[in-house]
């Protein structure tokens, strides 16, 4: 029987105090909401509503489908086959994940736009204006998907690898023995068991898609988030812009809604009379290197691509030999910020599975769950849902310092950029709840009810065998988290405080002024930092093909 301590109480009181926290900006919207705005609601209705929700239906359904493609090519070639190059793709094929989508955005734009490289390229074959006709519009619906979708395919890529891998040798060999091809086993047998994996990879992708505001603004589509964005801060209608907001979040629980059903009545479980795993069929040849080349396309035109262009930039002007101290700047205001996010989201998250571990009920286990909805949220629509939060935090703070006789300090949780660190700690406290949550499942209660009859407690079985055994669940958690919050840019945009800019900021305010190019090196950095992490996350991804 689990014993409620002094250190339990702390933990449950922490978690339920996190889930208050992840739910106060979807309260504050509905709140906001119900202010009525029907001015606002007129224009949009007539002007706005029927192509932006058009727009972003049609954007989801692209992204989705294309990285659907993707991330189910690659991953099943690298995972069920065996080539020249597999072993280097292993590493390579994530890596468009270090690219944060409005990057790609403004890196292809001045790729593709007249007079940039590619024109000129053309230009050495072909009539100025036959150049330019010849260069796809990236500015429009068809270039948003395939920009975003070139960075965002891993994600289904890293869900459907492992259900790829652990498929069970017997199902092949029966369809094999009925005669069936690779395709039609592929079609009838390996997709269909992948189903729950693909689900969770084209959600995660629709989230990421829709939290986007950077490549969709600057390619010119006007989705539900750029309305949001444009009608908060252009029409100057809070209550508009909260409206439009739940609409979005409607929009997310059907997302929700969809992947789960796409999850429904699968079992992923081996046979126990056969817990083979599938073999690996070699390729060589021709077909080899046709497998080689269709994974490491993505790559090169998701990451490499990009890459190099950013560090050609940089290089050519001078951005390496002549650092701004504006980039120092920016570049520790965005290490501050991620690094006081990283911290509180893991002690956050820590806590709330730590109090579900002690001591399991219905209330912790309603936090634990409340505290993992965050990343749901898209960056905009959170940092709305904060604002009045926050802003009634420092009025009470203003109203108890002329109480006490004092003069008052002002907007402090914004002006200091606490606000910033909220909205990230809320939004990415999915990650390390998620790891530790995984990490406390794979160690025995058994470790804890030795530990109780050699009479250490709670405390002193969470510093003694816990922690040692989750530091790699938690220093995974921080490396994703950190980048996270690196790459985060539409709640960065619109809760920093005054004349304070972060990289992803100061790049989206190069681009805004069409100067993208002095921002490379900013750009390079966020890239930089992002690299490591990814490949950190596919180390050991590889699981041995069973027997011949």
């Amino acid at each position: 029987m689990n014993r409620t301590t002094h250190a339990g109480r702390i933990a449950a009181a922490i978690a339920i105090a996190t889930a208050i926290l992840v739910a106060a900006p979807v309260i504050s919207i509905i709140a906001l909401a119900l202010q009525p705005a029907p001015d606002v609601w007129r224009h949009l209705i007539d002007y706005v509503l029927p192509a932006t929700v058009l727009d972003t239906a049609l954007l989801l359904a692209g992204v989705g489908a294309l990285s659907l493609a993707m991330g189910t090519g690659t991953a099943w070639l690298i995972s069920l086959h065996e080539f020249r190059g597999r072993g280097i793709l292993l590493w390579l094929v994530p890596l468009p994940l270090a690219i944060p989508t409005y990057l790609a955005a403004y890196v292809y734009v001045d790729l593709f736009e007249p007079l940039g490289l590619i024109h000129r390229t053309l230009a050495l074959w072909l009539p100025m204006q036959d150049a330019v006709r010849a260069l796809p519009i990236l500015r429009s619906l068809p270039g948003a998907v395939f920009v975003i979708a070139l960075v965002l395919y891993p994600y289904v890529y890293l869900s459907a690898r492992p259900m790829f891998q652990l498929q069970s040798a017997e199902f092949a060999e029966a369809a094999k023995t009925l005669g069936a091809g690779r395709w039609t086993t592929f079609w009838r047998i390996s997709l269909p068991m992948a189903r729950p994996a693909l689900a969770v990879g084209v959600a995660l992708v629709s989230l990421e898609t829709l939290n986007d505001i950077g490549a969709s603004e600057y390619l010119g589509v006007r989705t539900l988030t750029v309305s949001v964005f444009t009608t908060w801060l252009n029409r100057g209608s809070l209550a508009g812009a909260a409206q439009l907001s739940c609409f979005m979040l409607a929009i997310v629980a059907g997302l929700i809604a969809i992947e789960r059903y796409g999850r429904r009545n699968v079992t992923t479980e081996f046979s126990a009379e056969s817990p083979r795993l599938t073999q690996r069929t070699k390729l060589s040849g021709i077909k080899g290197g046709c497998a080689f080349a269709a994974c490491l396309l993505p790559v090169c035109l998701g990451f490499l691509v990009p890459l190099l262009y950013l560090a050609h930039q940089s290089f050519r002007r001078g951005l390496f030999a002549n650092l701004d101290t504006a980039l120092w700047r920016d570049a520790f205001n965005s290490v501050a910020f991620a690094s006081l996010a990283t911290l509180t989201a893991l002690l956050l998250g820590f806590a709330t599975i730590l109090a579900w571990r002690w001591r399991p009920n219905a209330l912790r286990f309603m936090a634990m769950n409340i505290a993992q909805t965050g990343y749901t949220l898209p960056g905009l629509v959170l940092a709305l849902g904060l604002l009045a939060p926050v802003l009634a935090i420092d009025n009470a703070l203003n109203t108890l310092a002329e109480w006490l006789g004092r003069s008052p300090p002002g907007l402090i949780v914004i002006g200091s950029g606490a606000a910033v660190v909220i909205a990230y700690v809320i939004r990415f406290l999915a990650v390390p709840t998620g790891f530790i949550k995984a990490g406390f499942e794979r160690i025995p209660r058994d470790y804890d009810d030795s530990a109780r009859a050699v009479g250490a407690g709670q405390t002193t079985t969470m510093r003694l065998i816990h922690l040692p055994l989750l530091r790699p669940a938690m220093l995974g958690a921080a490396i994703v988290v950190f980048v996270d919050c690196l790459k985060e840019l539409p709640a960065t945009l619109l809760l920093r405080p005054l004349n304070v800019e972060t990289l992803a900021t100061s790049i989206y305010q190069y681009a805004s002024r069409g100067s993208f190019e002095e921002g490379a090196l900013a750009a390079l950095l966020i890239v930089a930092a992002s690299i490591g992490p990814v490949a950190w996350l596919t180390r050991f991804s590889d699981i041995p093909s069973g027997p011949a």
